[in-house]
């Protein structure tokens, strides 16, 4: 170990930046503090805020999942920031667990939930800095939404039914602990799936600001709530499960419901139907837009039919593309006059007075692969449209701003990483997160109403994690290369500390799907800190022929960096987690050519997984017939796909060191298949190590207690470390010639 640390030292001792500075460890790792917007104020000057660390997030009992009574732990620094001048101050001192912040109308009272011994309602007053517990008469639903009355007399939140939390906690405990669990394939539901519905059983209620609770609709389950302007009208989205399913998301009934709140009338704005209703609501709150069969329709909740208002504009793509043309509801306009409709050509703004609909922003296909667009705010006046806009080939990403008359777009794009922009409501403002994809987000304000937009030069409100001057970082490169079918893929390539040019160092790769964005990563930092690069490479997947995809598009990668002269390629290693975990275990099976590997929560049995996290109930057939495990088919339908996914199957060709990483409570990946792995490989003869951490969950220790995490890190830190060595040690013993 001794030489190891040595090692390190000496990496850190090359670069003169890095010999002021400290390596980065677990223990950072857990200290790195994130920012959140929860709301920002009418004048957009409050802005309410948690930080959040990896710590915040530990000692979750994950052995009650599926338990609707049980809220894990997500506590959070609770802050006030001021967009003029940066001060922050905390709103409830220390960590605390805070859900559905509001500002009411006026700006004054922000009202949020905080959970603790059950979840209470709170108002914190912005002029007296003052929090005032509500004292609601009923428990309040710990998933409930947070909505004020538009006049600010109070607010919509969701209850519990009396008896709710007893029957829920019995039921749970009935399925996990017996003594007789009986289930029966006659049942509508899968015994779990019917537990868990319970959580999503609330009563909407009316709480005025003294307190004094009206519940508004019978207990049930509610998917989202839409009230009118002039504060009489709730429009409510219903759903009533009716059994499950494997194929789709045909479970449920759906409805739309029409709630008046002066008389407390209910009524049904849409039949029954197991289409689920994806209203697009108007500022209004009573007009809504949806889409069906390639059409925009518009409809108001107190009107018996909608309007098909696209269908004037029917036809094909152009003259020489005669794809039919569909159309979908993208974005109100603030007065509600107008909705900027999507298609394949680009962005239509409708007006829904006239009927008339004009192209506003080109988007073809061709647009469409190097650039991702959202809209995400329009100015006041409907004159600018604002929208994120990133390079799907480099790192050039931010935000622009279509000026409507004057038919032109500003745009600012950098390498900087901005993320999360929020338009105030007086146009004037653009609040979001940035960072140099480096080091971790802080929040920012720059001006939204100023002849260009310059993110670059906003202003920062927050400066979270100062210490980390401190700490040698790595740095990140986008990389371009061709998997084995000539594609081209992209990877992100983190530095080494201390990296010096000409010299060839390991690289550990983490792998799962697509990486492109860069950003604060600590686990990247901490293979960086060991004297490795870090490589997250893309692979592209063939339905029917998912595991073709790591060995095609990973090796290739890494060849590529091997040619550049930057990685000794007798020392690879390679990991994932869950989904990534399963990938890094099929690859050794065709593969030798790494050192080590490390399988983290992934499955190594594709056939036992999928009956086998039943707290999840039919998440692992779906994922598996036509989710991410892209089988394409069913287990009776291509049983040899099946096998030729499993890992297991083919252990005995697996000549790779392999360590397993698991959690007893893992509900997504149950310990168990990995066991599978374990046996077999020793069965083998193989070289491999399990370790079990008896009170963590999904991602092993890294989702267990401080100690978990730090021994985690520690194993596979020596785990590659150890075998990097004997890597060396079996080189060739060459004359010395090249």
């Amino acid at each position: 170990m001794r030489s190891r640390l040595l090692l390190v030292a000496g990496l850190l001792a090359a670069a003169p930046l890095a010999a002021q500075q400290r390596p980065f460890t677990p223990d950072d790792a857990l200290r790195v503090a994130s920012i959140n917007v929860l709301d920002v104020s009418p004048d957009g000057r409050w802005i309410a805020a948690s930080s959040a660390t990896a710590r915040d997030r530990q000692n979750t009992d994950h052995f009650r999942f599926g338990d609707p009574t049980y809220v894990a732990p997500r506590t959070a620094a609770f802050l006030l920031i001021d967009a003029e001048s940066g001060d922050t101050r905390e709103i409830l001192p220390g960590r605390v667990q805070v859900t559905g912040s509001e500002w009411s109308p006026d700006g004054r009272h922000l009202a949020f939930l905080l959970h603790g011994d059950g979840t209470s309602l709170h108002f914190f007053d912005r002029e007296d800095g003052e929090v005032e517990k509500v004292d609601v008469d009923g428990e309040i639903a710990s998933n409930s939404s947070l909505d004020w009355r538009p006049d600010g007399s109070g607010l919509l939140l969701e209850l519990r039914a009396e008896g709710w939390a007893e029957n829920a906690r019995t039921e749970f405990v009935a399925l996990s602990e017996g003594p007789i669990v009986v289930q029966d394939g006659g049942d509508p539901f899968l015994d779990w799936e019917r537990v868990r519905n319970l959580g999503g059983l609330t009563v909407p209620a009316h709480v005025e600001l003294d307190g004094a609770t009206r519940a508004l609709l019978p207990e049930g389950e509610y998917a989202g709530f839409s009230q009118s302007e002039d504060g009489r009208w709730l429009a409510v989205v219903g759903e009533v499960p009716l059994k499950t399913v494997y194929e789709g998301n045909g479970g449920s009934e759906w409805r739309l419901l029409r709630l008046d709140l002066e008389s407390g009338d209910t009524t049904q704005v849409v039949e029954p139907s197991t289409d689920r209703p994806r209203p697009s609501w108007a500022p209004d709150g009573i007009h809504y837009a949806y889409a069906d069969s390639g059409h925009v329709h518009v409809r108001s909740i107190l009107e018996e039919e909608g309007r098909n208002l696209t269908a004037p504009f029917a036809g094909t793509v152009s003259e020489s593309d005669t794809t039919k043309l569909r159309y979908g509801a993208v974005r109100w306009r603030e007065d509600g006059e107008a909705i900027l409709v999507d298609s394949q050509r680009g962005w239509h703004l409708l007006d829904l007075e006239s009927g008339e609909m004009e192209l506003v922003y080109a988007r073809d296909e061709e647009h469409r692969e190097r650039f991702d667009e959202s809209p995400f705010g329009w100015s006041p006046d409907g004159r600018y449209l604002y929208a994120t806009k990133s390079s799907t080939e480099e790192w050039a990403r931010g935000v622009m701003r279509i000026d409507l008359e004057g038919n032109s777009v500003d745009a600012s794009l950098s390498p900087m990483l901005s993320r999360s922009f929020i338009l105030t409501e007086d146009g004037e403002h653009l609040i979001f997160r940035m960072s140099d994809g480096d080091h971790p987000d802080e929040l920012h304000v720059a001006a939204a109403d100023e002849r260009t937009i310059d993110l670059e030069g906003a202003t920062a409100l927050t400066d979270l994690n100062p210490w980390l001057d401190e700490v040698a970082l790595t740095r990140s490169e986008l990389v371009e290369y061709l998997d084995i079918d000539g594609k081209t893929q992209y990877g992100i390539l983190y530095y080494p500390v201390g990296y010096e040019e000409g010299t060839r160092y390991p690289l550990v790769a983490e792998i799962y799907e697509d990486f492109f964005s860069n950003g604060f990563n600590s686990n990247m930092n901490l293979l960086a800190s060991q004297g490795w690069f870090g490589f997250r490479p893309s692979v592209e997947f063939e339905e029917g022929f998912p595991g073709e995809a790591w060995m095609k598009g990973v090796t290739a990668g890494i060849n590529t960096l091997i040619d550049r002269g930057l990685v000794d390629g007798d020392r690879l290693g390679v990991h994932g987690t869950s989904y990534g975990g399963y990938a890094a275990n099929l690859l050794v099976t065709q593969t030798d050519r790494f050192a080590a590997a490390v399988n983290i929560s992934g499955k190594v049995n594709i056939i036992s997984f999928l009956g086998d996290s039943e707290k999840i109930t039919t998440r692992n057939y779906r994922a598996a017939e036509s989710g991410q495990d892209r089988i394409g088919a069913t287990l009776w339908e291509q049983p040899q796909k099946y096998i030729e996914h499993s890992a297991i199957m083919y252990a005995d060709r697996i000549d790779t060191p392999l360590l397993l990483l698991s959690g007893e409570g893992d509900w997504n990946v149950p310990a168990t298949n990995q066991r599978e792995m374990y046996y077999a490989l020793r069965r083998l003869g193989k070289e491999v190590v399990w370790v079990n951490y008896m009170k963590a969950g999904h991602g092993a220790g890294r989702a267990g207690s401080e100690a978990d995490f730090k021994d985690h890190w520690s194993r596979m830190f020596d785990w590659y470390h150890t075998h990097f060595e004997k890597a060396v040690e079996d080189r060739p013993v060459t004359d010395g010639a090249g």
